[in-house]
């Protein structure tokens, strides 16, 4: 009996530890926070983005970096390897009543510059004077500020001007026909273009781009914030189309004359221009309209004449230059080019001097850019995903040896920059699925790492569901990388409905190792309400190389669909999804494939959302379109095939469009024509325009948009 008793009470104990854990548990449970749509959409001002310590950057040519402290009144030095050495700078000490740090740029480890109300100033720290550089109007816009002449270029409407001490407005380039644009980036920023200017490495050279934009037709967008209405034309060179004829010229300060590179005068392509450090030639990537053929040509910029064609590449799809040549004074005319002409972006070097070109690395993965020069290794550093295309590393490869070896370690996102003396030295930002950001640099010499700072998980108290990766099997063998999100209290007995989140174009990659696996937050909302939300990279994605991105060409959708496909065939052999409430959503070429998939594939998705959807490829623009689809002219066929008008008739479930009124990326005409081509085949659509919104819906309006988004399919896909 005594036994029994003491059995019993043995028992009584062990539950009531297991219901004091039970409780603790549900307790910790029930403190985590709800996730609201308007804090996943607006995560960055919520709190809900990872911390990075304000102002960080390196000072240039030395082993500091700084941080802005007290509500970014103080900025923080901190000496990489003597704390002793750290101080601070406030505001006041730079100007009398600035209690905040504007946006600094090193120059040397003693001085920054610094743009405010309209002026330029440099700060030197160890005298702790300020000089006013110059004065420039306030109507200027895409400024470009010469550290070494202490000049600044700038445009006002179509027109170029340099300001400098003496004088704020020196024109360079201005005419009264708006069809000439001077300084302003061209190709509509294709094949890598930013900006257009750039100056000699002395400041004594403004080079400049010049497009002619007279055989381009004008598109009307309406602006309703006038009283009444109001037309804006904008310059919009439609596929097989007049396109803008680009010119390159080249402005000496010193002369006050200009000289135009003898270039061809028609529609073909300038990008990637670099000057040499020596200021005696400048380089030009010049592809022709067809973008199959590119020369990488070298000028005198005196003169204007061709000195010599560096290399040459042609391919029967596409030649897409991105990245200007890189050079450096101590390399001894040694020019370096990346070129994914064996299938991967690698790097080739070409030796003027001994008149040798060869290539440096021979990867079968993805290099992304080169960073720079490290005298201490003589290699170039560079970034590249590594095997794994869903990182991204920092590299290092030596120019007499050819040896690689991988800078950065672990699986992520490295995000990387040189510093130090003689780039001693490799800044890193980390971002991983489990590490929301990590800071820290390694020493080139030795290969040490040594951590600054990392930031607390902004998530830890949201009730948040899981992530994981799939990889899958395409048509052809390769593979393919998929994510797929699940609720915070996932039930593998239940039957969940599924979204489809899609791209599916180029330069995109979903799928990455970096916080939250890249997805954005309203997509974890999304699952809390009961979803799997599901996304793929397909044939056509970025960070894969040539031959996987190009399978698109002259086909878009149908091999994207596909892949999409064995998405949906994947979900569909998962007991716990419901394959009768499937939805799909993406935006721009996402749009483009969630219609492509609701009207060529009906009745896979009960629903669809597309946001700035590309209906037909006639209607794009001329850089894009033509590269991955030609002309219709030249590809009946493709166009055909592609057009989603052609479908219209074999749509089944819901299926809503949206546009800014004002889109100048995908413009209007494509979602005005679906409709009106719906309303003739009295098929039934959803619409919903956001009034005064260009490509993309941003700002609070995006909390109305991704409401707008989700309670649609919440709605219909049941």
């Amino acid at each position: 009996m005594s036994h029994l008793i003491l059995t019993l009470m043995k028992h009584r104990s062990l539950f009531i530890i297991a219901a004091f854990f039970l409780f603790c548990a549900s307790s910790s449970i029930a403190q985590k926070r709800q996730l609201t749509l308007d804090d996943a959409v607006l995560y960055y001002q919520k709190g809900l983005m990872p911390e990075r310590p304000a102002g960080f950057q390196w000072v240039k040519n030395s082993l500091t970096y700084t941080t802005l402290e007290d509500q970014r009144g103080t900025l923080q030095f901190h000496h990489l390897l003597d704390p002793k050495r750290d101080h601070a700078l406030k505001a006041q000490e730079i100007m009398p009543g600035m209690e905040t740090f504007p946006r600094i740029s090193w120059i040397n480890p003693h001085q920054f510059y610094f743009s405010k109300d309209h002026a330029y100033y440099i700060f030197d720290t160890s005298t702790k004077k300020l000089e006013k550089v110059l004065e420039y109007p306030a109507e200027a816009q895409n400024l470009d500020y010469s550290v070494a002449g202490k000049k600044l270029a700038y445009t006002i409407g179509n027109n170029l001007y340099i300001a400098t001490k003496d004088n704020p407005k020196i024109a360079i380039a201005e005419v009264k026909d708006t069809n000439i644009v001077s300084g302003q980036a061209i190709a509509r920023f294709e094949f890598g273009i930013t900006k257009g200017t750039f100056w000699s490495p002395s400041g004594d050279y403004l080079a400049f781009y010049r497009k002619n934009e007279t055989n381009v037709f004008n598109y009307p967008l309406v602006n309703i914030n006038t009283y009444p209405a109001s037309l804006r034309n904008i310059k919009y060179p439609m596929n097989g189309q007049g396109s803008e004829i680009p010119s390159t010229f080249i402005y000496s300060t010193l002369t006050g004359k200009y000289t135009r590179l003898k270039t061809k005068m028609d529609d073909h392509y300038l990008t990637n221009f670099a000057w040499s450090p020596s200021e005696k030639a400048v380089y030009l990537a010049e592809v022709n309209r067809d973008q199959n053929h590119m020369k990488l040509n070298k000028y005198d910029p005196k003169s204007g004449q061709l000195l010599k064609t560096v290399t040459e590449e042609k391919n029967e799809k596409w030649v897409e230059p991105e990245t200007p040549p890189f050079m450096i004074k101590s390399l001894k005319r040694k020019m370096f080019w990346l070129s994914e002409k064996d299938g991967f972006m690698n790097i080739y070097v070409f030796d003027e001097k001994k008149k040798k070109t060869k290539q440096l690395t021979h990867n079968k993965w993805v290099i992304n850019s080169i960073l720079g020069y490290s005298p201490q290794l003589n290699a170039i550093i560079f970034t590249g995903t590594g095997e794994n295309p869903l990182n991204t590393h920092a590299f290092a490869v030596n120019l007499k040896t050819g040896r690689q070896t991988q800078i950065t370690k672990g699986d992520g996102t490295h995000s990387v920059s040189l510093g130090g003396p003689d780039n001693n030295y490799l800044l890193e930002e980390l971002s991983s699925p489990k590490i929301p950001r990590k800071i820290g640099y390694y020493n080139l010499a030795d290969g040490q790492y040594h951590q600054i700072f990392s930031a607390k998980n902004p998530l830890k108290d949201v009730q948040l569901g899981t992530t994981e990766i799939i990889k899958l099997k395409s048509y052809d063998g390769a593979d393919l990388y998929a994510r797929l999100i699940k609720p915070s209290n996932f039930d593998p007995n239940k039957k969940y409905p599924v979204l489809v989140y899609v791209y599916g174009g180029p330069h995109v990659q979903l799928i990455t190792n970096r916080w939250n696996y890249g997805e954005p937050l309203w997509m974890k909302w999304m699952a809390e309400q009961g979803y799997l939300i599901f996304s793929l990279d397909g044939h056509g994605s970025g960070n894969r190389g040539f031959a996987f991105e190009s399978e698109v060409f002259r086909n878009l959708g149908t091999h994207e669909m596909e892949d999409q496909l064995i998405g949906v065939d994947y979900l569909k052999r998962q007991k716990f999804v419901d394959p009768k409430r499937l939805a799909v959503h993406g935006w721009s070429f996402g749009g483009f494939m969630t219609t492509s998939l609701m009207l060529r594939h009906p009745g896979v998705f009960t629903t669809g959302v597309a946001g700035g959807p590309v209906i037909d490829w006639k209607w794009y623009e001329v850089m894009y379109g033509e590269r991955y689809m030609d002309t219709e002219a030249t590809n009946p066929e493709g166009f055909k095939k592609s057009s989603l008008l052609n479908y219209v008739k074999n749509l089944k479930g819901h299926l809503l469009t949206i546009h800014g009124t004002v889109d100048d990326v995908v413009v209007p005409q494509h979602d005005y024509a679906f409709i009106k081509k719906c309303v003739d085949e009295g098929v039934q659509t959803d619409f919903y325009p956001y009034p005064m919104h260009p490509h993309n819906v941003r700002g609070k309006d995006r909390v109305h948009l991704m409401r707008k988004v989700l309670d649609y399919v919440m709605e219909h896909n049941r």
